[in-house]
């Protein structure tokens, strides 16, 4: 069989949507639509040298897709990142394999001298990573709630002093929850830490994403000001995901996440949501007990894989 593995073209729809079909049907936890895909290819921050990638074969279908970066903000440099996934029905063809090498030595012309892969918790893809020497790290898992058939907690009464008030409300002027995001990004768990994003490039990153809904991304507010928060992506096909949930330092022990995820799911469902997604670090015992609450259940774990780059 003959493949070719070659960048995404941001403009030409038949690329864009083949992205987003591979990573669908592959890791159908994470929100992916030809807009978005797009969208980062056009807007990640030029520093990270983002570089999605697709695997064809020679009849010229989509089977497989990557994402590959520089860790830019981290404050360990040349770090990079790179997912790969292939669609099951056309795994065992060679894809995985070379859309690895490509990314590797994307990586590698960029000075990277580590990179970090997330890989699905199951036999074929840990073996795969472990045959191209990658080694184990954290583990994550994605939990996901049925709002279709499933119950809500009912919403309780809110605390005296705090308003809901969703995304939207701060259209005219979105840096209160870009100030928030930032503090909470910094107690997020993980292998690298991360930098505050410079607010121009939150705006086009996050606030204009074209996944986030910003009618369903609510907000805990004392004084006007947002101090908790759940970030939501929606996708247009009755799928929703939290993309962030965090409180600022001042404000935590007080469940004012936990009731701004209710609010947002309460929004969610009469607004044509049936799937809710949302992953958590396996380590994050508070969001995963808050998440359990909410009705989520695990429904498939990602393991952190590493490898120095020669």
């Amino acid at each position: 069989m003959t493949l070719i593995v070659r960048p995404v073209r941001p403009d030409v729809p038949a690329d864009t949507e083949g992205f987003a079909r591979v990573r669908r049907l592959a890791l159908p936890y994470i929100l992916f639509t030809s807009d978005s895909v797009r969208h980062n290819a056009l807007h990640t921050h030029p520093d990270a040298h983002y570089r999605p990638l697709l695997a064809q074969d020679e009849d010229g279908e989509i089977i497989g897709a990557a994402q590959v970066l520089l860790a830019y903000d981290s404050s360990e440099p040349d770090q990079g990142m790179l997912t790969v996934y292939v669609r099951p029905d056309r795994a065992g063809r060679g894809a995985g394999t070379l859309l690895l090498r490509t990314a590797e030595e994307h990586l590698v012309s960029l000075g990277a001298t580590r990179v970090f892969s997330w890989v699905l918790d199951e036999p074929a893809h840990r073996a795969f990573a472990e045959r191209h020497g990658y080694r184990t790290g954290r583990t994550a898992h994605f939990l996901r709630l049925d709002l279709a058939g499933g119950a809500l907690p009912p919403l309780p009464p809110t605390p005296p002093g705090v308003e809901l008030r969703a995304a939207a409300d701060f259209a005219d002027d979105p840096r209160p929850l870009f100030e928030l995001d930032a503090e909470t990004l910094q107690d997020e768990p993980g292998d690298l830490d991360f930098a505050p994003r410079a607010y121009d490039d939150w705006l086009t990153g996050t606030w204009n994403h074209p996944l986030l809904n910003r009618e369903l991304t609510m907000a805990a507010c004392v004084d006007g000001r947002p101090v908790a928060f759940t970030v939501a992506y929606t996708d247009g096909d009755g799928r929703y995901s939290t993309a962030m949930t965090g409180t600022a330092r001042a404000h935590r022990g007080r469940g004012l996440a936990k009731l701004a995820k209710l609010h947002s799911l309460h929004r969610a469902r009469p607004a044509g949501v049936t799937d809710a997604f949302t992953g958590n670090d396996a380590g994050n015992d508070p969001m995963i007990a808050i998440n359990k609450w909410l009705g989520y259940e695990i429904c498939a774990t990602e393991v952190r894989h590493v490898r120095e780059l020669g």
